[in-house]
């Protein structure tokens, strides 16, 4: 178990070395790529180009610039923008983080225990009318984007509705910190929370619904109730441990795109400037160093929340702990 760990740990560190160098070279070593014709502006002269190559030490070998970039990024933080001058990227980022971070938890809480009444409901009422019910709704929730919905419940929560007892309490789009008003931080996400785990909670209903159906099929169920085992202990004891392994893989695949940066429509909607929003107004931008240190964020969780996969892969199926 412990070198398991720390072999996937090993593997980690691998990935996301890969990829830094893999972004770092295609926005600073791709061919018609200058860095410093950005940064100097329009109709700069050579010397003022050569100058800011100097400045930022373009001039430099390619693993030199690497180097140094990898170090203002993870060691000293002193990675700056290159559109807004003295502004510093890695600052930038970790007070972003939390916004996303509390958007993604709070739906993915939400969208995991609702999806596993669901698929759990459904699995055990197969064919029924119950069945039909929560998988219309759950095709419904799949169907509806989210930046309409969001759009949608707006308009209802802080416009046409909002004077009514129902959304009264709904404040202004918007985020709180925790910290300095942990009730405006809950009522703020509320709304968001429930947009963003509509859709989600559609799918994994779905997909958990089918895992267990097809797990019932299985030779140890049969086994089970060969030997008088209630149905109830045969699904949630059995069946469901099983079916929970394709749910854990969608789920740490999603989790870590939402908070890499691919909440970035709800973000928009809800006026919350998390990493999506940055990362998508460093692409407007072409902030190269801004664009580098969120792919680079965004890349981490998603390598971490795939490690932590596997980890509740063990722990859901004991066969692979002695692999």
């Amino acid at each position: 178990m412990f070198y398991a760990i720390l072999r996937r740990f090993g593997q980690m560190l691998f990935v996301m070395f890969g990829i830094s160098v893999i972004v770092f070279l295609i926005f600073f070593a791709t061919p018609g790529a200058d860095p410093a014709a950005r940064i100097a502006g329009r109709n700069a002269s050579p010397e003022v180009l050569a100058a800011v190559r100097h400045s930022f030490g373009f001039d430099q070998p390619l693993y030199v610039q690497y180097t140094r970039m990898m170090e203002k990024i993870f060691v000293t933080g002193d990675l700056t923008s290159f559109v807004n001058r003295g502004w510093k990227v890695v600052p930038a980022v970790m007070d972003s983080i939390p916004v996303t971070l509390s958007l993604v938890f709070g739906a993915a809480v939400l969208w995991v225990v609702v999806s596993i009444i669901i698929g759990i409901v459904a699995a055990a009422t197969r064919d029924s009318w119950l069945d039909k019910l929560l998988m219309a709704l759950g095709l419904l929730g799949i169907s509806m984007p989210v930046y309409w919905l969001g759009e949608v419940m707006n308009l209802m929560t802080q416009s046409r509705y909002h004077d009514s007892w129902a959304f009264s309490w709904v404040p202004p789009l918007g985020y709180k910190n925790f910290s300095d008003d942990p009730k405006g931080w809950f009522l703020t996400l509320v709304i968001p929370w429930i947009t963003l785990a509509i859709l989600y909670i559609g799918i994994y209903g779905r997909v958990l619904r089918a895992a267990i159906i097809e797990s019932m099929q299985e030779d140890y169920i049969r086994t089970a109730r060969a030997k008088g085992l209630s149905e109830t202990r045969i699904l949630f004891r059995h069946a469901l441990r099983t079916s929970l392994i394709a749910f854990v893989t969608l789920f740490g695949l999603d989790f870590g795109a939402l908070v890499g940066g691919s909440a970035l429509l709800t973000e928009v909607v809800f006026g919350l400037h998390g990493i999506g929003k940055l990362t998508y107004d460093a692409l407007q931008n072409l902030d190269l160093p801004m664009i580098m240190a969120t792919v680079m964020y965004a890349s981490m969780f998603v390598v971490i929340a795939n490690a932590v996969v596997d980890f509740v892969y063990i722990l859901l199926d004991p066969r692979l702990r002695a692999s």
